[in-house]
Formats: structure tokens, sequence, C-alpha cells
């Protein structure tokens, strides 16, 4: 893994690479004009995690530069500060390392950092341990919280200390509404908050016109999309397999006051089963899948993509709405769904500025 090298004055470029790379890359499937949403150019990850190296009586963040001819060869890198991370991780990253520097308790065998900030400045710091939590950790861990103004998790092998709480609270802003969403330590988030907030945005315009039907949505993580598309139908139904993002996803529900979505816990290959009839039992039957009329499916797989027969069902849906990590995956399924939907929405969101990465949204409509 390479750690990105933030140039702002670049940012243009680098975009507008990724820009023709997809243009030239989906041609064939006649893809319409690209929706290019642009990022921050620094400071735009609210969530990073580093290891913690100990030199002597210094301490300091590390990453590891893989050597692209051989990957088993690492190079640490110290990182004193990091551009990519929000401005309230860097703001955290001295400060913390002040503190525990000369603190024995809170310094021992400490390996690794992880930060999870929101856009108005909240914190969650998780410090990592080769060794047993005790009395004495804990003590000077609540000193340490109150110091920074932060709340601390510290974990161990078997061992997860809450001090206070194990989230934070993101508030995003979408077409003049705010949006609250529990955010939970060691869960999936999306880390770029601002181009989160232009995914919603886009997820909510190629959906607007749904709500006399209902929405089914695959991959929901912590209701992201969930809740932000609410309102755009009738009903929604959602699932996904993590049991923490259900959790999550169902108390963002509740504390953004909605009453029309329900979450389920399946896989997205188990509820494709389950809405073709091929698969039964108890959590099926709570779902009362006849009650709903979908006109529109919404997935967010992982970087694999749908598997072929979980895609192929796609098909019965009028509308899909694809967002996708992974172009390679994603052009693979769009060709396999090609001859019944066309492609009328396509967007770029640059979710990680300096690197090959492409978040790209699609909508297709199935044809006439």
């Amino acid at each position: 893994m390479a750690i990105p090298v933030v140039e702002p004055e670049r940012y243009q470029e680098q975009l507008d690479a990724k820009r023709d790379f997809l243009i030239e890359r989906f041609a064939p499937l006649d893809a319409p004009e690209l929706e290019v949403y642009a990022s921050p150019p620094s400071h735009y990850r609210q969530r990073c995690e580093f290891r913690v190296w100990h030199e002597g009586d210094d301490l300091y963040y590390a990453m590891f530069e893989v050597d692209p001819e051989d990957p088993k060869k690492k190079t640490v890198v110290r990182l004193d500060q990091y551009p990519v991370a929000s401005r309230r991780i860097n703001e955290l990253m001295p400060q913390l390392l002040d503190a525990v520097r000369d603190n024995p308790v809170l310094r021992r065998k400490l390996f690794q950092v992880e930060f999870l900030t929101t856009l108005t400045g909240e914190a969650l710091i998780t410090l990592i341990y080769h060794r047993p939590l005790g009395e004495d950790w804990e003590s000077d861990a609540r000193w340490l919280q109150a110091h920074l103004g932060v709340s601390i998790i510290g974990r161990a092998r078997k061992q997860r200390l809450i001090l206070e709480r194990d989230h934070v609270w993101e508030r995003l802003e979408v077409d003049g509404q705010v949006f609250t969403y529990q955010q939970v330590e060691n869960s999936f988030t999306q880390p770029n908050a601002c181009i989160n907030q232009a995914m919603l945005h886009w997820a909510r315009n190629v959906t607007a016109d749904g709500q006399a039907r209902d929405l089914v949505e695959l991959y929901c993580g912590n209701g992201n999309f969930t809740v932000a598309l609410a309102e755009n139908f009738r009903r929604v139904l959602a699932t996904e397999i993590s049991r923490t993002s259900v959790a999550s996803a169902n108390v963002n529900i509740e504390a953004n006051g909605i009453d029309n979505a329900v979450v389920g816990r399946m896989s997205a290959e188990e509820f494709s089963q389950a809405l073709a009839g091929e698969k039964s039992g108890r959590r099926v039957a709570e779902m009362a899948l006849d009650d709903y009329d979908f006109s529109t499916v919404l997935v967010d797989p992982p970087r694999a993509g749908l598997d072929p027969q979980s895609c192929e069902r796609l098909r019965e849906y009028s509308r899909i709405v694809y967002i996708s990590c992974n172009p390679a995956t994603l052009l693979d399924n769009l060709q396999q769904l090609h001859d019944t939907h066309a492609i009328r929405r396509f967007a770029l969101f640059d979710q990680f500025p300096w690197t090959d990465h492409c978040e790209c949204g699609v909508l297709l409509e199935r044809h006439a």
C-alpha cells in the first residue's frame, strides 16, 4: 500500500485522470455524461488508524510503505501529521502522544491508535495494546479522556474497555436537511464525510419520483442511504449481515424520526433467495415481503461486487441504484444487466483522493 501524497495544487489533475479513466472504461455501455463530485483536497478522512512506534524514549505514529517489487518488504514511515486525515485528527495526534509519552501505564505496549471523528469535531480514540488492561490503565485513561475532550476505548486480547461510549454522532447536511448518524467504533462508515453528503444528495436526486412505491436496499450498513432516502418512497426494506451495523441502522432510523423503514439482518444472497421464494423461515416471515411493492433496488456491495446470481435478480426491478467502490466489478455487473437495463445517470465520487480508488454511482432503468 502506498501512503497518499497530498498536493492540493494538483488536485484537479488527479481528479481529471479518474474522470478520463471511467469515461473510457464505460464507453462500450453507452454511459451518459459523467457527473463528477470533488472532495476537499486535504483533511477529508474522518477515521484513520496508525501504528505506534517506540524508539528509545521517542514515540511516534507510523504507517508502512510496501515495496511494489517485493510485497513482503515494508518501510516504516514516520507521521507527525497526516493531511489525509480530518483537522480534528491532526489536532489530536500530537496531543495524544504528548500525554502518553511519559505515562508508563498508558504507553506500555501500546501498538496502535484508531481515530474516529465527525464534521462537528466529536472524537473517539481507540488505544490498542499487546498486554492486559487493568484498573491502573482505566484510571489513567479516564484522565486522558478528560484532558483531550474525547471518548476513549481500550482494546487488548479478549478485552474491550469502553470508558464512556463506543460511538460518535455524525450530522450530515443534505438538500437543506440534517441527518444524524450513530457511527460505532470498529464498524464500517463512509470515511469521507463531505463526499458522503454528495453521495446522499445524488441518490436522493435520482430517486426523487419514487413516493408511490417501495425501495429495497442491500448492504445497508448503518442505514447511511436508508435514512436519507426514506422520504422518497412509500416504504423501505433494507438488509445487512453485520449485527453491529443492523443495530446502528435501527438506532439511526429512530434518531431521524423515520417510520417507513425496516432493517432486517440477512445477507444479500439470502435475501435474493427469499424474494424469489427460494428461502423461508422466521426471519423471512417477519419481513412480510408480500406487503411491499418494490420499484427500486439500491445496492452498495463490497469490492467483490455482486455474484452472478444476485446480479441476475436485479433484473426484476424497474430501477436500480448501484453504488460501487470498484469499477472493475461494477463493469462486470453492468455488462450482465445491459440487455435489460440502460444507464441513465453515472457519477464519480472522489471518496479517496490521491489514490486510484474510484467510487461510482449508477442509475439503471429497464428498457421500455
